[in-house]
């Protein structure tokens, strides 16, 4: 993650220091206008876990085998990627409002340390579609250059097969699945740059978002048991194009 900081940072100082000034193909006096965005992503989970959630968990189809004390549950940070849409409305000089429908491939993982025993991770496979709605406000222009905040709600959907994730079709407790709901609500922050060129804009961005309602599918399984909510924690570097 260090290297796209890196990179945000060059492109702020190398387009901060030209003197001419570019056109940006005009899309800031366009009341609607259009373009394409590329993401990368950093996805985890804040765990809420239940109060007794270190006890040895006992799964129904399989009681004579307790799963044994845990010592901890947490979160890995997971890399992914998105391709999507961008539809930007000109509300005034300084402010858009923006609406970037987005293809997003994405893993979670949870890692469940045992008493005396190797750690144990579950990835959750995602293929989400996101729907984020937001408003951009936006500085001055100073030469190929203007800085921004935004902020919105998104609304995601998994779009992912759940024929490979049926619990009821897994007879081996030890293999059982976490499963994920299908549709999140977050809200969203950020900040970012438009680099104005001769016939287009480009405009790196960082933003985080943060799950409204708990992710979890509550089934019946020594991994889902101990939890008692995953809230669902996104990083997302994107460069649009405009």
């Amino acid at each position: 993650m260090k290297a796209w900081v890196i990179l945000f940072l060059c492109l702020f100082v190398l387009f901060g220091s030209v003197n001419g000034q570019n056109w940006g193909g005009g899309v800031d006096d366009d009341n609607l206008h259009y373009g394409f965005t590329f993401q990368y992503v950093s996805s985890e989970f804040k765990i809420l876990k239940k109060s007794d959630w270190r006890e040895p968990g006992v799964d129904p189809a399989d009681p004579s085998q307790p799963t044994g004390y845990l010592n901890s549950i947490f979160s890995k940070p997971s890399a992914g990627f998105g391709i999507g849409f961008v539809g930007n409305k000109r509300l005034t000089e300084n402010a858009d409002l923006r609406f970037t429908p987005t293809l997003v491939f994405s893993d979670r993982i949870l890692v469940y340390e045992y008493v005396g025993r190797d750690a144990l991770e579950k990835k959750i496979q995602t293929t989400l579609v996101d729907f984020p709605l937001g408003l951009k406000l936006k500085s001055d222009r100073r030469g190929n250059f203007r800085a921004y905040m935004i902020g919105g709600a998104r609304y995601s959907v998994d779009i992912s097969s759940r024929k490979k994730t049926n619990n009821q079709l897994v007879t081996d407790p030890a293999e059982k699945f976490v499963n994920n709901k299908r549709t999140v609500l977050s809200y969203e922050a950020g900040m970012g740059l438009d680099l104005y060129f001769e016939y287009f804009k480009m405009s790196p961005e960082i933003k985080l978002s943060y799950s409204l309602n708990d992710v979890l599918k509550h089934e019946t399984n020594r991994y889902v048991t101990p939890i008692d909510k995953l809230m669902l924690r996104h990083l997302t570097f994107s460069l649009f194009f405009e």
